[in-house]
């Protein structure tokens, strides 16, 4: 498997060529952003989705075009079985797995008042358990890996510090966290950096809805560098995490939130 071409400029600590990499729910939004950034440093990129299978591949179809090495692999990351069987695909088709990035997540919001415990549930069952699950099945594969394995989280700023309608989306966020440091300790005996990433509000399709208007000028205005993340922002801090150039940290929570939660 032939290398992606990396640019020349690039300090070799940031350099990911040779690394295979799994991202969860790439086929839009920051999880793309963070595939293209992945390939664009040299990784070989499994990109995951679960119903956006066109997009995933028009994805792949970039990296390749571009001269690096994509696969398109679709399961239900909240399905355990269905999480073996596609990082069992992955490593064999890429040739093994280095970094694992859980991206993939849902949001769905209300009032606990008003909060239905099928979307608990959901939520939940993608962002917490999907994670748990995603980890649990990458881990014997990072601990074969010939490099330092990595996994990188997707938590959020409202995992951190909450936010009235959210409780749902920040609970399991809030679990990402936790879980993140405690899979930290157990895995830094073998070398393998376990960390997560905290965007806050990002333009994204997800937060189109809710970033508009009068509530995107009241954001704004708590924000202190005054403007919303931008994906790529977030696939940088990301491809940090998964470079040589970071084996030192383990257990970290990487804020990318404009300075909204300090």
């Amino acid at each position: 498997m032939a290398d992606a071409p990396v640019s020349p400029l690039l300090p070799e600590s940031l350099v990911l060529a040779g690394r295979k990499a799994l991202v969860t729910g790439a086929s839009r939004g920051i999880g793309r952003a963070i595939a293209r950034t992945l390939a664009a440093r040299g990784a070989a990129v499994a990109i995951n989705y679960a119903k956006g299978e066109g997009p995933a591949q028009a994805l792949r179809d970039e990296i390749v075009a571009a001269g690096g090495t994509a696969i398109v692999v679709g399961f239900d990351v909240g399905d355990a079985a269905a999480v073996e069987q596609g990082l069992a695909a992955v490593a064999e088709q890429l040739g093994g797995l280095d970094i694992l990035v859980n991206n993939a997540g849902i949001s769905i919001d209300a009032l606990l008042m008003r909060a239905r415990e099928e979307d608990f549930d959901a939520v939940a069952r993608t962002n917490l358990k999907g994670t748990f699950l995603c980890c649990k099945a990458a881990v014997r594969h990072l601990l074969k890996a010939r490099t330092a394995g990595r996994i990188i989280n997707l938590t959020s700023v409202v995992g951190e510090q909450g936010n009235a309608g959210q409780t749902m989306y920040a609970a399991s966020k809030a679990g990402v966290i936790g879980l993140t440091k405690s899979l930290a300790h157990e895995l830094a005996s073998r070398g393998v950096t376990v960390n997560a990433v905290a965007p806050g509000f990002i333009e994204t399709d997800m937060t189109a809805g809710a970033l508009t208007g009068k509530t995107r000028d009241a954001l704004l205005a708590k924000i202190p560098l005054g403007r919303v993340g931008a994906a790529e922002e977030v696939a940088e801090a990301v491809a940090f995490l998964a470079a040589p150039a970071a084996a030192y940290i383990t257990g970290h929570v990487l804020r990318i939130n404009g300075g909204l939660a300090i």
